[in-house]
């Protein structure tokens, strides 16, 4: 290979959930540092297992590239006095920039001459400046959870071990906490060489492999991916390989071999979440279906080879059989009760100390829900929502969630289904949980889509009531995601409806907490449109035009989103520019209006009766677009007061020196800008 860089960090076993993330922040941090020092390269690929983090930089230069920079001194006015010599200012940015006389030359910036000088650095051998590169690169990764060992400073999620550097088949030496780097390396923990020295980039990567290590993760992932498709294949089913499972499982093994296991039949007759969930949440294991359906199967994989497979398999099934025997005893002893019995326990469990108990906000999200329900004109719905609130958190109580808490709500649909309850009933139960986290599924009736809302919307607006906000990185109560639930909702149930008003009736409920109601709705709109320009963001909108369109007076967010799309789509024109000028100078002079009241009778100018009659045209047939939720058109129509706009402040004095006739003319500028603001915010609009 052409000129490389080999940087292996070995590590004690890493979680596997930091795994991947961790070798993106080396990638990312090396990248920039590489960058910064001027040292060039083709590509930097990140690859890991649990015991070693390796990043290969291909193509890296055997030097920084040299700096020629021009630096400015002082004007030539003051770096020359009268009899041509240099002053003493100009001697001092000699002096600090290590210029001689001869360095200096001067050139025209405007109206005057300035001093000048190139300064030339040549640059410094890539090995060594990677000797204070890489080991920052380590120290820069941030955890969430880190540890010291050793008696040293340096903190890593786990303890580093050794070092591998090699720069284009030389060994790089350089110390890191008592840490020295070398050219030694591990093998698989069981079944490689616990220590072996590697000379090049080829030879490590050859020698991992022959060490029963697959370094490459996405080649572990494509492994255990055909493995357990043939295995699922033998068994005449179909493997459940969910994405997130089997990432986690790439990153816990460092040489794959799947197997199967079985499991009693007398086990499926639970309903499959109950099993499913051990299997993946506990044990890591991949479910085995045919036709939608359980078969008595998993799919596991071991760190390891095939040897004495069969102890690996007995001891997997043996773990699985505990776990699935206290899902049917707790299954069993929960559904000898009806689901509504479980409601008064609810009241021994808090909450939060401030917002009563779990029974307590089963009685708000009823209230609350009941109240949306009102302003969506849906009283026909409020029966079955009511009864799914009080009974939502039901299974909190219940020995299955007390012991598989991933399956709250999923049991109480469950429970209520065995009960007799309405199938939208059942549905709510489960639905309210939803989304559970970015990119979950969401509510699919529109009472499990109120419920949910209403359910998230309550812990919102109770927890700012008592001043718990998620600051930073801190959001113990996860209010964030809770808000992009609520937002993802609205927008996906098509739900139109001023957001503010459903806060206030949130807060409504709070009636008993003393806090400053208006004060909090505004807090809690702000926080709420900064969840929007993420999730619009992510959407695909442009960021100017997410604020364009949060600046408009509209609280309704699938209103806002309908208007940012109609405005991303609107942009893609040729007199944008031109647009965006005119309409910024309305923004501009809008602000100095003291009304937005024009007296007709003082309009003097051919112009700015021209700029009135057309606005009052465009002004009710805006309104009408909007009343249709016509954007795009509506957008059309007020670009259409451009060419008048223009003309208005090309012939006519807005600033008169009549106050009067300065301020009438304002108000007209006022009132096209209050009407555009109806649309979105155009002069947040950035050109492109």
């Amino acid at each position: 290979m052409s000129n490389y860089l080999l940087f292996e960090i070995g590590v004690e076993e890493m979680p596997s959930r930091f795994v991947g993330k961790t070798l993106e922040e080396l990638k990312k941090n090396l990248g920039k540092s590489l960058e910064e020092n001027r040292i060039g390269f083709d590509e930097i690929k990140a690859l890991g297992t649990p015991r070693r983090l390796t990043l290969i930089v291909e193509g890296i230069s055997e030097s920084q590239t040299d700096l020629e920079e021009e630096v400015k001194g002082p004007s030539k006015k003051i770096a020359v006095d009268e009899g041509g010599n240099f002053t003493k200012p100009a001697l001092g940015f000699m002096k600090s920039k290590g210029l001689s006389q001869d360095d200096i030359y001067f050139k025209q910036v405007g109206k005057d001459e300035y001093m000048f000088a190139t300064m030339k650095e040549a640059g410094v051998a890539t090995g060594e400046l990677l000797k204070d590169l890489l080991p920052q690169a380590i120290k820069s990764v941030v955890f969430p959870k880190s540890m010291r060992w050793g008696g040293k400073n340096l903190r890593f999620v786990r303890p580093i071990r050794w070092l591998v550097t090699i720069l284009n088949d030389v060994v790089l030496e350089y110390e890191l906490e008592g840490i020295v780097s070398s050219n030694k390396t591990k093998g698989h923990r069981f079944l490689g060489e616990s220590d072996f020295e590697v000379s090049s980039l080829e030879d490590y990567l050859e020698e991992l492999d022959k060490n029963y290590v697959i370094l490459d993760q996405h080649k572990r992932k494509e492994i255990i991916r055909e493995q357990c498709l043939k295995i699922a294949e033998e068994l005449g089913g179909e493997v459940d390989l969910d994405p997130e499972l089997l990432e986690e499982v790439t990153f816990i093994v460092e040489y794959p071999t799947a197997f199967y296991g079985e499991f009693d039949k007398e086990y499926l007759k639970l309903p499959k979440e109950v099993v499913i969930t051990p299997m993946k949440q506990h044990q890591r294991y991949f479910p085995v279906l045919k036709d939608g359906k359980l078969l008595p199967n998993f799919i596991a994989v071991r760190n390891g080879d095939s040897y004495k497979i069969e102890n690996v398999k007995e001891g997997n099934e043996k773990v699985l059989e505990a776990r699935l025997a206290d899902a049917l005893f707790f299954y069993n002893e929960d559904a000898k009760k009806p689901l509504d019995v479980y409601i008064e326990k609810l009241k021994t469990v808090v909450f939060q100390e401030k917002l009563g108990t779990i029974y307590d906000k089963t009685l708000r999200i009823d209230k609350l829900s009941c109240d949306i329900l009102d302003v969506l004109d849906m009283p026909g719905l409020k029966e079955d929502t009511s009864r799914s609130a009080r009974l939502s958190k039901a299974d909190l109580v219940t020995g299955m969630v007390g012991e598989f808490d991933e399956l709250q709500g999923y049991m109480g649909k469950e429970y209520a289904k065995a009960d007799g309850e309405k199938e939208a009933v059942c549905e709510a139960i489960y639905e309210h949980y939803l989304p559970r986290f970015s990119g979950d599924v969401l509510p699919q009736t529109t009472n499990g889509a109120v419920l949910s809302i209403s359910d998230k919307l309550d812990s919102i607006s109770g927890f700012f009531a008592v001043g718990i906000k998620p600051t930073g990185s801190q959001d113990p109560y996860a209010l964030r995601r809770q808000a992009l639930g609520i937002i993802s909702i609205l927008m996906d149930q098509k739900i139109d409806v001023d957001f503010k008003h459903l806060v206030e009736l949130a807060l409504n409920n709070y009636s008993e907490l003393d806090f400053d109601k208006d004060e909090v709705i505004v807090s809690i709109m702000d926080f709420f449109r900064d969840r929007i320009r993420v999730q619009f963001k992510e959407m695909g909108l442009r960021y100017d035009v997410v604020d364009a369109v949060i600046s408009s007076d509209v609280n309704s967010i699938y209103d806002l989103y309908l208007r940012g799309v109609a405005l991303n789509a609107w942009l893609d024109r040729d007199e944008l520019i031109a647009m965006l000028t005119a309409f910024n100078r309305v923004s501009t002079l809008a602000e100095k209006a003291k009304s937005n009241l024009v007296d007709e009778y003082l309009l003097k100018e051919d112009a700015e009766i021209k700029l009135n009659n057309a606005f009052k045209d465009v002004k009710t047939k805006v309104a009408n677009h909007l009343a249709h939720k016509e954007y795009a058109e509506a957008l059309e129509i007020f670009a259409g007061l451009r060419p008048v706009v223009d003309e208005m402040f090309e012939n006519v004095m807005v600033m008169d020196k009549d106050e009067v006739v300065k301020n009438n003319r304002l108000a007209l500028i006022r009132e096209i800008y209050e009407t555009m603001l109806t649309i979105c915010d155009l002069s947040k609009i950035v050109y492109k």
